[in-house]
C-alpha cells in the first residue's frame, strides 16, 4: 500500500458550490476538512431556519441533485477574511465578506438573480461548529482514481473525479481497493483516519462539473456495471496533522 499516494486535496466551503483545490491543510480529530461545507444556501420552502440555522438533510439547501446551475459558479473562499468570490468563466461576478451582514446580502442578490429559485428566495448561511455535509457526523470523504476510471468502461465516456466531489483523492491503488477498508484505519503522515463507510452515490454526480449539464447517469451505471450505487468513502479523523499533496497513504 506503500504506492498509494494523496494527490489530490479539496474543501467545499459552500455547499453545492465548487471545490476549493489546496496543497496542503490541517486535520483534527473529530472533524472535517476546515471550512468544508461550512456555508448553505437555503431556499424558500426549507425548513431549516436562516436566523439559526442547524445540520438538515441535504433537501432542505440548494444542491446539485436538484439544482445543477450551480456547477457554473467558480469560487475562491479567503479564511481569515471570510471573503466569497463567485466566478463565472473565471470572471468575478459577485463578492462579499461573510463575516459582514452586507457582505452576505451582496452573495445572496447574486445568487437570487442567478438561480431564479421557484421555491423563493434563497440565502447563505453558516452556524459555528456546523458543517452543512450530508452526513450529520463530521467526516472526510476519499475517491481513489482507479475507481473512476473503472466507472468509464461502463459509461464509455470521460468521468471528471471532481463530480464526486471528494475531499481526499488518491492515486497507486487497484480499482474498488477501498472498499476492502471498512472499519480499518489509515496513515497520511502524522493523520490518523478511520473509515466508517462507503458513499452511496445520488442523482448530483449527473452533472458535469465543467459545463453544468447532466449529460451521464453514473448511479444507473454503478449499479448496471457493478452492482451498487457506491463510489468512495467516509472516514473519521482520529488524530489530527498536516497533510499535503504527495503524501503516502498506508493502511494498518
Amino acid at each position: 500500500m506503500t504506492a498509494a499516494r494523496l494527490v489530490d486535496l479539496y474543501r467545499y466551503p459552500v455547499k453545492g458550490l465548487a471545490g476549493q483545490k489546496l496543497a496542503a491543510t490541517d486535520l483534527a480529530a473529530g472533524e472535517t476538512l476546515p471550512h468544508d461545507r461550512r456555508f448553505a444556501i437555503v431556499h424558500g420552502a426549507s425548513q431549516c431556519d436562516p436566523t439559526a440555522p442547524s445540520w438538515q438533510p441535504k433537501r432542505q439547501f440548494l444542491q446539485r441533485m436538484t439544482d445543477e446551475r450551480l456547477a457554473l459558479l467558480g469560487i475562491d473562499y479567503d479564511d481569515a477574511t471570510e471573503a466569497l468570490t463567485l466566478k463565472r468563466d473565471g470572471k468575478q461576478v459577485a463578492r462579499g465578506l461573510l463575516s459582514m451582514p452586507i457582505g452576505q446580502e451582496l452573495i445572496n442578490q447574486f445568487l437570487n438573480a442567478f438561480m431564479k429559485d421557484q421555491r423563493g428566495a434563497v440565502k447563505i448561511v453558516s452556524a459555528p461548529g456546523i458543517a452543512f455535509t450530508d452526513k450529520p457526523e463530521k467526516l472526510v470523504s476519499l475517491i481513489n482514481l482507479a475507481s473512476v476510471k473503472d466507472i468509464e468502461r461502463v459509461t464509455r465516456a470521460p468521468v471528471d473525479p471532481r463530480r464526486f466531489r471528494g475531499n481526499l483523492i488518491l492515486d497507486g491503488l487497484p480499482a474498488w481497493a477501498e472498499f476492502d477498508w471498512i472499519g480499518r484505519e489509515l496513515a497520511i503522515g502524522p493523520v490518523r483516519l478511520k473509515v466508517v463507510s462507503r458513499i452511496t452515490r445520488c442523482a448530483a454526480i449527473n452533472v458535469n462539473p465543467a459545463t453544468g449539464e447532466r449529460d451521464l447517469n453514473i448511479p444507473k451505471a454503478l449499479i448496471s456495471g457493478f452492482g451498487h450505487a457506491d463510489c468512495g468513502i467516509y472516514a473519521e479523523v482520529l488524530a489530527g496533522g498536516r497533510i499535503a499533496e504527495g503524501d503516502a497513504l498506508t493502511v494498518e
